[in-house]
């Protein structure tokens, strides 16, 4: 039996909430409408948790190919256990929420998510309106970083690991692909016509399904070795995938999580691994964030980019500064 499957939840990360206790922090699935599409999401409240009273509230958004089971679920649920109201939802078209074709992957879906979860959490029971914080992770930080431009009703901002979606799909891991770009826009708009006129959807590949995980140990970059053990090992969800429809390109290619970054006035935490093959995307945002005074650049020694999500000893130092930031900005 999965870890899925052993949890009444569906949640697949270490020291989950199996049941409902008196007095401990709960976990509690919710459904809302966004743009006529029923998104699920689980609310966490704290221990002791009395809807008459006040708390301040934090939205996680998930990484690229996750769920609200695996990495955003703990966060959620170490941030419940210092007293906040979480939620972690999944985006549209992935994960347990509606949206056809599946894994339509297009930023602006993404960032409207993200308004649509403060939508909701802003009116959740006991939730201090004018003390809601978010946290956003891999491509759900790059997210993150967009909607907070705008979405003044977050008050603190905090990213870990923040992946820039769209200059990655366009230009590669590392510029990769960065001479094959027009060739993939063609691409993509055929996959739209094919869309269009009723034809199967394609999607890109996913590595769960086409690499052993002897295979993916020989792969160049510590984000697909990791995120292979991750997602298809360690954390494995039936929700989780990382295909998406090919026709996303055309959104994707034009999006760069580093535009608008001056925007940001609120509080702004961006956290990554110093080993992170992936850090100058989290430092290429921190850089243009030029509207926040009170920014920070959190690194923590040794980890990658997918070991954030779950190593122990890792986990421990990012929950302590999102305690500590969350604590000072709420």
């Amino acid at each position: 039996m999965s870890k899925e499957e052993e949890n009444q939840f569906g949640l697949v990360y270490d020291n989950a909430i199996t049941e409902n206790k008196m007095g401990k922090v709960n976990i509690h699935p919710v459904n809302y409408m966004l743009n006529g599409l029923k998104i699920s999401a689980n609310v966490y409240t704290p221990a002791n948790f009395d809807e008459t009273k006040t708390y301040p509230a934090v939205v996680v958004a998930h990484p690229n190919g996750g769920v609200k089971e695996q990495v955003a679920g703990l966060y959620s649920q170490k941030l419940a256990e210092m007293g906040y109201i979480t939620m972690a939802f999944d985006a549209a078209y992935q994960g347990k929420s509606e949206g056809m074709p599946r894994n339509t992957d297009k930023p602006q879906n993404r960032v409207e998510d993200i308004h649509g979860a403060i939508d909701y959490i802003v009116s959740y029971k006991g939730v201090d309106r004018t003390r809601v914080g978010i946290l956003g992770i891999c491509g759900g930080g790059g997210y993150t970083l967009r909607a907070a431009g705008t979405d003044k009703r977050i008050k603190a901002v905090a990213t870990l690991s923040a992946f820039n979606t769209g200059i990655v799909r366009k230009n590669g891991f590392l510029d990769s692909q960065i001479n094959t770009i027009t060739e993939r826009l063609e691409d993509a708009y055929k996959a739209r016509e094919d869309e269009l006129s009723g034809k199967e959807v394609r999607y890109t590949p996913n590595m769960l399904d086409i690499m052993t995980p002897e295979e993916s140990k020989k792969m160049p970059f510590d984000l697909y070795k990791d995120g292979y053990e991750y997602y298809g090992i360690t954390h494995k969800h039936t929700g989780s995938s990382f295909a998406y429809t090919v026709s996303s390109n055309i959104d994707l290619f034009s999006f760069d999580a580093r535009c608008g970054m001056e925007m940001i006035n609120q509080p702004l935490l961006m956290m990554a691994g110093k080993m992170a093959d992936t850090l100058y995307m989290t430092e290429g945002c921190y850089e243009r964030a030029t509207g926040t005074k009170n920014k920070e650049l959190f690194l923590i020694d040794g980890a990658t980019h997918i070991k954030t999500y779950w190593y122990p000893e890792y986990v421990e130092k990012i929950t302590n500064k999102l305690e500590e930031f969350f604590g000072k900005n709420l």
